[in-house]
């Protein structure tokens, strides 16, 4: 079977046949399950320490320096040596903490994250599990890791840490109602919770633009109540280091920080992946009216491409934010929440809700 680099659909039936031609259906089913599991653990690892390295180049253009140079040619090695430096730290467990919880803590964070790329589509056929119901499997399981930095700040003993972990609590509680106001939107507009059904729709023209003015207000709401949810600056409260010396995790070192440091990270990731696939058409090509020669050159560049490039975009909007902003109190991030998104929210989702039924839309 010959692969196509527009549809993996032929390369993963392919390896489906390959597994089935020496192992019973069982053996298939705990191969393609470790080939699932291996792949999502590397891509976690690697695009991490991208996003850590493209983090510190980023905040550095907005701060007119240059950011890491010194470890490998343009401080490419840089994010390498820490995560060197972070697995061989000792790690130290205080004397009062709640031992199993303190480690359990980490461990939650990050399944989560894992859990929650099993449902990304990356390119078309390239997906580890399409559920008719992916939208809402991917927000309820990304809300899960509120508990992790909870059983962290609580754990710890840690008056700082448990300070932390109370304000990401409230936080991300607060902000889930927009994230979800703001999917539900588009699920209207599509009709559809399954993801590889959302992208399709878009085949024609992404949501950002055929949903009219509550796709972008839509589009809008999500990047600032993502932002929140990621416990990213301006909404970093959670662990603001000039007052709380690192929040929820002050007492973690060695690989136990590296997995909040790096969920934070993976997060981040699948913020700006949902806002891809929900409202800049996933892995679909831009395509513009009746311009034939112009449509074909967009859609010569293969799916996966358009879907980093995509994430990229939306990840650099989020880290705009991070280095533009100064931290907000607590009573303005809840402020902001209840007195003005989420009402904005409600009247979006009427206001998307009848340009559907009018059939208003493109």
């Amino acid at each position: 079977m010959a692969f196509d680099i527009y549809d993996f659909t032929s390369l993963t039936s392919s390896i489906h046949e390959g597994l089935a031609t020496f192992l019973p259906p069982v053996g298939v089913l705990i191969a393609e399950w470790l080939l699932v599991g291996i792949s999502v653990l590397l891509f976690v690892a690697v695009f991490g320490l991208i996003l850590v390295y493209l983090e510190r180049k980023v905040c550095a253009l907005f701060q007119q320096r240059l950011g890491p140079m010194r470890v490998g040619k343009w401080g490419l090695l840089q994010t390498i040596a820490d995560f060197i430096k972070l697995l061989m730290k000792e790690l130290i467990t205080p004397n009062k903490a709640d031992k199993f919880l303190y480690n359990l803590a980490p461990f939650i964070v990050i399944i989560v994250t894992f859990m929650a790329i099993a449902a990304i589509p990356f390119a078309k056929g390239l997906q580890a599990i399409d559920f008719d119901i992916g939208v809402l499997y991917v927000s309820s399981v990304s809300s899960l890791g509120v508990i992790g930095v909870l059983l962290a700040g609580w754990s710890s003993n840690n008056k700082y840490s448990l300070i932390g972990a109370m304000r990401s609590g409230a936080q991300i509680i607060s902000y889930e109602l927009s994230v979800g106001m703001s999917l539900i939107t588009m699920i209207i507009l599509a009709g559809s919770m399954q993801i590889s059904e959302i992208i399709q729709a878009q085949s024609t023209g992404w949501f950002i633009f055929t949903g009219h003015i509550p796709a972008v207000i839509a589009f809008i709401v999500f990047l600032i109540a993502g932002t929140a949810e990621t416990n990213r600056g301006p909404f970093d409260l959670a662990e603001a280091e000039s007052e709380l010396t690192a929040g929820f995790h002050t007492e973690y070192s060695g690989i136990k920080f590296a997995f909040f440091f790096l969920a934070e990270y993976v997060n981040l990731f699948i913020v700006s992946a949902m806002a891809t696939v929900l409202f800049l058409g996933g892995w679909m090509p831009f395509h513009v009216g009746s311009l034939d020669g112009f449509n074909a050159v967009m859609d010569f560049i293969p799916p996966i491409f358009w879907f980093f490039g995509k994430v990229m975009f939306v990840i650099f909007l989020i880290m705009w934010f991070k280095w533009t902003f100064p931290r907000l109190r607590i009573d303005q991030i809840l402020t902001l929440e209840w007195k003005y998104l989420l009402p904005v929210n409600l009247l979006n989702i009427l206001l998307m809700t009848l340009i559907v039924l009018m059939g208003w839309h493109f």
